[in-house]
């Protein structure tokens, strides 16, 4: 193994966790990389004995790794991804788990060749992973490589030529067996692929090779091949190109692609944390640090998306003010109102605070919804009791000094109706940091103004709640990891 790529000390406590609980289990594929799997770079493709599901699933368990599900169409039987955090390397460990030998064309995996058994029996114990025999992992690339580039359907869509990187592996994979090997595990396991098919195969993966040998070899193989198919020959076709035209019509048009899911189910993260805390930021890297792999969202749930009702609302009170018929608040000056004060900020501006509050349940809404359905959702700020001065509240809150009526009562009525129907979140995490680091950090803002909003979230006790506190005042990737290790600690 090259020793210029570190082993993630996770990957290296999963081998020996599966040696020590004597997993039958190899690496089954791209072992020319074994250096990118043990780094991580590369997920793991692990074949494990049907046997040994128990025993395997137990150990990843025990090392934090979270089983999650791909979306109906990209399921594929016997295979299985885990997920686990190495917070040492701030880094993701994909592990692809096959109990069955599934392959094909990327977009369909139409084979399963039931030879996992003797596969298995010829794996060995490497440097840190189990690797099968050198013969039994030739004859699976070839026959994987052939239905991947050199079917009719492939080459139409040009996918006919080997990789530069499966042409490497292709050489290493020869030079470390001899073609009688080869021909014993055929003649063995897989008997219906004669001598002249497998050499024809392999003359097809040959750089140079005419387009009419590589068709010919992909349909001989094919029709050997019938019995181990998952669906028709012009199924699996017509399956191919749909995928291959719908997938970057989605892309192009910017449409949520499938994504994994939890398998235990979402999770509804809230991150509240006052003015200079990191918040945001770190929200956004979360969010790029998860979204390739996983379904998940982020809502502002302190600024909310407009509904259609908050529009109307707004328009006709800007359009009244425009005209001259009531004063109006500033912009941004409901986070500043002296609650102590008897000046009253008028109905438009208790009005738009009702409209908030109405928006903030509706994202709240569309929140819960998508995690209860196996999503992850970040939420940047949340309604809290414990903040009075953000997100709860306001109506009560800033006529508590002034002579009420029946409509002030009634807003202040639907507005507690909207908040008391948010519950909290499944994860709630409070970024704490002092307020005059607050003050240096958020020098966009004036410093009274960022001092009070840090000066909440920093004087609540969150020893009575449900909260999570994470110190930000330590570095924006020390924050990050410790906020990966909780989340992920709650996956």
């Amino acid at each position: 193994m090259n020793d210029k790529i570190s082993v993630l000390f996770l990957v290296s406590r999963l081998c020996k966790a599966l040696k020590i609980e004597k997993v039958n289990y190899c690496h089954w594929k791209s072992n020319v990389n074994l250096d990118l799997s043990a780094s991580g770079v590369n997920d793991l493709d692990l074949l494990v004995s049907r046997d040994d599901t128990q025993k395997f699933t137990e150990v990843l368990w025990k090392l934090g790794f979270k089983e999650a599900h791909a979306g109906r169409d990209e399921k594929l039987p016997g295979v299985v991804d885990y997920y686990g955090y190495d917070n040492k390397a701030d880094r993701i460990v994909h592990v692809h788990a096959h109990f069955q030998l599934i392959l094909g064309h990327d977009l369909s995996k139409n084979y399963r060749l039931p030879i996992e058994r003797p596969f298995l029996e010829s794996a060995k114990q490497g440097e840190l992973f189990r690797v099968p025999a050198p013969e039994f992992e030739l004859v699976i690339f070839i026959i994987r490589m052939i239905l991947k580039h050199s079917t009719s359907g492939a080459i139409i869509m040009r996918h006919g030529g080997l990789s530069t990187s499966e042409h490497q592996e292709l050489e290493f994979l020869q030079s470390r067996t001899a073609m009688a090997e080869v021909y014993g595990v055929i003649e063995q396991h897989l008997p219906y692929i004669s001598h002249d098919l497998l050499e024809a195969c392999l003359q097809a993966l040959q750089p140079g090779t005419s387009l009419w040998r590589r068709i010919r070899a992909g349909r001989q193989l094919q029709r050997r091949l019938k019995s181990c198919a998952r669906r028709p020959q012009i199924a699996d076709i017509f399956l191919q190109f749909s995928r291959r035209v719908i997938l970057p019509i989605r892309y192009r048009l910017h449409l949520r692609m499938p994504k994994k899911r939890m398998g235990n189910g979402g999770l509804l993260i809230a991150i509240v944390g006052g003015d200079g805390s990191g918040k945001t930021t770190a929200i956004n890297s979360l969010y790029a640090r998860l979204a390739d792999e996983f379904d998940i969202l982020k809502v502002h749930m302190g600024k909310p998306a407009w509904s259609w009702t908050t529009i109307v609302i707004r328009g006709i009170l800007k359009i009244g003010r425009s005209l001259g018929l009531y004063p109006f608040a500033k912009e941004g000056s409901e986070n500043t109102i002296d609650t102590n004060s008897p000046t009253f900020p008028g109905y438009p501006w208790l009005i738009r605070e009702v409209c908030t509050a109405r928006d903030r349940f509706l994202a709240y809404k569309s929140a819960r919804r998508f995690a209860t359905n196996g999503g992850l959702l970040l939420c940047d700020r949340y309604p809290l009791a414990e903040i009075k001065i953000m997100d709860g509240p306001q109506v009560e809150r800033v006529t508590r000094g002034i002579k009420t009526n029946k409509l002030i009562l009634f807003l202040a009525r639907v507005e507690d109706h909207y908040y008391n129907q948010i519950m909290l979140p499944d994860l709630l995490i409070a970024l704490r940091v002092d307020p005059e680091i607050s003050v240096q950090r958020k020098t966009d803002e004036s410093a009274d103004s960022v001092r009070s909003r840090a000066g909440e979230i920093w004087e609540v006790d969150w020893r009575n709640t449900s909260a999570h506190v994470i110190d930000a005042s330590k570095s924006k990737s020390k924050v990050l990891v410790d906020l990966m290790a909780l989340i992920w600690s709650h996956l």
